[in-house]
């Protein structure tokens, strides 16, 4: 089914161009407008029209965007938590060792090989969109866009930082800061496809970090993203040396302790890209790293 946006032009808006409505009241892109026009996806008063119209009080606008679906994601039943789902959004929180996108040797095991089997399931057809994605590793709270527009105006609030993304992890060491703001610069690890490392070469990434508890030989810390570059914070914290507790590739496995990094995304805000309704979620901290610290780490919950 299509998604269909409709406004009652106000006073305010009348004797402006649709485009000027497009771009101002729904901020939308330039590249996205274009795909309306050659959708014919615009109508004024029941009308296909071209976005130099001129709208006028009491008209009606509405935006048509036609239905997208994700090929070559085999569906596949398993069981995804959703928060909140809506027909533009979904926030869900993925479970530790889940990829996010099939990839070789993930074909049928991700995040959206069950998204796409949930929406099959109840007769829904959208194309699968991640907003804020995270490591096959790391768990918490994602978002997902049902539509290009949706997804674009929450790509716009990760730029503008209006989109806030919270971060529990349990590293190794003793921080002893209280508080701090890592600001080092992040580039692709020569040789590797994977991996990261600092480089004065690379893109700059900016994670502010606050210490809930020191347990033993571990720091829980509290992570804020500026940037959101791949791996930042592991990289950050490794580099510091403080690496990740079961940080494969920026410090050691350790099954002993727990099977992947020990990183979580509690806490997620924006403003919803329709509704323009502030939305704020948050996470249950996992079981697995519970136990590295105990009851010490649900701090974090209850300042949330």
């Amino acid at each position: 089914m299509n998604r269909i946006l409709e406004l009652k032009i106000e006073e305010d808006m009348a004797e402006k161009s649709i485009k000027q409505i497009l771009t101002g009241y729904y901020k939308m892109s330039t590249r996205f407008i274009n795909r309306l026009k050659l959708t014919k996806g615009i109508t004024l008063n029941g009308r296909v029209v071209n976005v130099t119209a001129i709208v006028q009080q009491d008209d009606i606008m509405m935006i048509t965007m036609p239905i997208e679906f994700s090929e070559n994601i085999v569906p596949t039943p398993m069981d995804i938590k959703i928060q909140y789902e809506d027909e533009d959004i979904m926030v869900v929180d993925k479970p530790p060792e889940m990829p996010v996108h099939p990839s070789q040797g993930n074909f049928s095991n991700t995040l959206a090989n069950g998204v796409v089997y949930y929406w099959q399931q109840k007769e829904q057809i959208f194309m699968y969109r991640p907003v804020n994605r995270l490591d096959k590793g790391t768990s918490g709270l994602m978002t997902i866009a049902k539509n290009q527009y949706a997804h674009q105006q929450l790509a716009d609030q990760i730029i503008s930082k209006e989109l806030k993304r919270k971060y529990i992890a349990v590293a190794h060491g003793y921080i002893h800061q209280d508080e701090g703001k890592i600001d080092l610069p992040i580039a692709r690890e020569e040789g590797s496809t994977i991996k990261r490392m600092i480089s004065a070469e690379g893109r700059q990434a900016v994670t502010y970090y606050k210490v809930v508890n020191r347990i033993n030989h571990f720091t829980v810390v509290e992570l804020t993203l500026k940037t959101g570059r791949t791996h930042q914070i592991r990289v950050h914290l490794s580099h510091m040396g403080y690496p990740l507790v079961g940080d494969w590739l920026y410090g050691k496995e350790e099954p002993e302790l727990i099977n992947r990094q020990a990183l979580h995304s509690y806490y997620l805000e924006f403003t919803h890209p329709v509704s323009k309704i502030p939305m704020r979620f948050t996470s249950e901290i996992p079981e697995d790293m519970k136990k590295l610290v105990g009851n010490h780490i649900n701090t974090m919950e209850q300042k949330e």
